[in-house]
């Protein structure tokens, strides 16, 4: 039997692999969609027709989507005009490697073969093709905006839904609650971390004098969902472009204080709410990075906390025998908690059991005589 499962969750994750075009936009949907539902759903609170409140979600989903868009794409097309102009301090460092190499006792031919596979000039080709590939991604991004649009109006029958569901499979609603629940507290305590993260990165590389310092910050904000090593893919363009500009001092003053922003508060301070919002150990959050980012590239690295807590509510929460799998895989193992009117049932049952047991006094003297 357990070899069946595990041969199904390798065909499962392999069929997920190959539809990685189409899970991934949906996925993303998905979850911009539940952070930001709370919106419309005070909105309704408030007295708002639904179409109104749907429309306003709409509204801050793709005005949100537009600004980051369009910062990303301002700030890559200036780096793709500056990067030209390094050209020969980049030429300079690596014939000052060059030179140290070949103090070491490297040889020539391999210095030479390493000079022409980091020639800057295919640096800035790489750049001027992914400047390229973003243009073919539209159609992709049409694609999420369309599915933000449908997801968005099906949230006004999410409560009629769950109904149905509850009615149904109980457990399976209370799972998929706490699915919700916990996804947005994850994104709020990682979009807060991210915001303060790019700030200080923001102001650090201002201060040391890194060009494109705002660019360097979104990308420290959007790395920041990425767990554990989001801190580390962050840090290496501001530090090669620190190299570049001020030399191996400056690079250096760059990894100290951006790379010490990031790793004090990515990962020693977030992971540990990240944990206690989620429910879900360092270990498990490392492990669902991975195979996330296997079966669905940069989106499941992105969505690797949100995709593992939503198999673990379909296949684990939602099972009341499963609750050994939450004892192995969450952030603080803890007793399972029955509800109020099972432990009064328990507490009769045991005490009734007790008086059988144990005989009457007048009963045992009468037998007795």
């Amino acid at each position: 039997m357990l070899l069946g499962a595990a041969a199904a969750a390798v065909v499962i994750l392999a069929g997920m692999q190959v539809s990685a075009w189409l899970l991934s936009p949906v996925f993303l949907a998905m979850v911009v969609v539940i952070a930001a539902s709370p919106l419309s759903q005070w909105l309704r609170r408030k007295g708002w027709p639904d179409w109104l409140a749907t429309t306003a979600l709409i509204i801050v989903v793709y005005a949100t989507i537009a600004i980051l868009v369009l910062t990303i794409g301002v700030s890559v097309a200036r780096l793709a005009s500056l990067l030209p102009t390094y050209a020969d301090s980049a030429n300079d460092i690596l014939q000052n490697v060059a030179d140290t190499l070949s103090r070491f006792g490297v040889g020539p031919d391999q210095i030479r073969h390493a000079a022409s596979s980091m020639d800057f000039s295919k640096l800035a080709a790489a750049v001027e093709s992914l400047l390229s590939a973003a243009t073919s991604l539209a159609s992709n991004l049409v694609f999420l905006l369309s599915m933000l649009l449908f997801l968005s109006f099906e949230t006004r029958y999410v409560s009629a839904r769950r109904a149905r569901i509850a009615a149904d499979r109980p457990a399976m609603n209370e799972a998929l609650e706490g699915f919700i629940h916990n996804t947005r507290r994850y994104l709020i305590v990682t979009t807060v971390f991210g915001l303060i993260v790019a700030v200080l990165d923001v102001v650090g590389l201002w201060i040391l004098g890194i060009p494109l310092a705002v660019l360097w910050g979104v990308l420290a904000f959007l790395t920041n969902y990425i767990p554990n090593v989001g801190f580390i893919i962050g840090l290496l363009p501001p530090a090669l472009l620190g190299l570049l500009e001020g030399g191996w001092g400056l690079m250096i003053a760059v990894i100290a204080v951006y790379g010490g922003l990031n790793f004090v508060l990515q990962s020693l301070v977030q992971p540990r709410f990240i944990g206690d919002a989620v429910g879900l150990s360092s270990t498990v959050t490392f492990l669902s990075l991975i195979l996330w980012s296997w079966v669905l590239g940069p989106i499941g690295a992105i969505l690797a906390v949100p995709l593992t807590l939503l198999v673990k509510a379909i296949l684990v929460d939602s099972d009341p025998k499963a609750g050994w799998v939450d004892a192995m895989i969450g952030s603080i193992p803890r007793a399972k908690k029955e509800p109020r009117e099972r432990l009064y049932r328990r507490a009769a049952v045991s005490l009734a059991r007790r008086r059988l047991r144990t005989p009457r006094r007048g009963h045992a003297h009468s037998t007795g005589t």
